[in-house]
């Protein structure tokens, strides 16, 4: 049976888990990964509407994945470390390899 420690564990992780868990944060996770940038350079750049960016960005933020800093009037959103943008490589080639196996699959199957 697992401790109330690890509980707690586990639960902060499942949280960080959800906040890679929307396409629109993986592309803005992935856009932060060039560097620091505004809610509407973000927007332009991934053709999101500003509203929208700004909702994910919040998000991302609370968790703990992205950090703001003020600079006059413009607010810069960054990764708040750089082993997030290494996490999601990680995701990215497991998913390549789940996408093979499912090839392999299909192949076997129709013929």
């Amino acid at each position: 049976m697992a401790s109330d420690h690890s509980l707690e564990l586990y639960t902060l992780k499942a949280e960080l888990c959800k906040s890679f868990a929307d396409p629109r944060r993986q592309m803005l996770i992935d856009a932060l990964r060039k560097g620091e940038s505004t809610v509407g350079n973000l927007a332009r750049a991934l053709e999101i509407p500003q509203a929208v960016v700004s909702r994910h960005l919040a998000i991302l933020r609370e968790r703990g994945v992205a950090s703001a800093r003020r600079e006059g009037t413009n607010v810069y959103y960054s990764l708040s470390d750089p082993k997030i943008g290494e996490a999601c490589d990680m995701m990215h080639q497991i998913l390549l390899g789940q996408v093979e196996k499912n090839k392999e699959l299909a192949e076997r199957l129709i013929a």
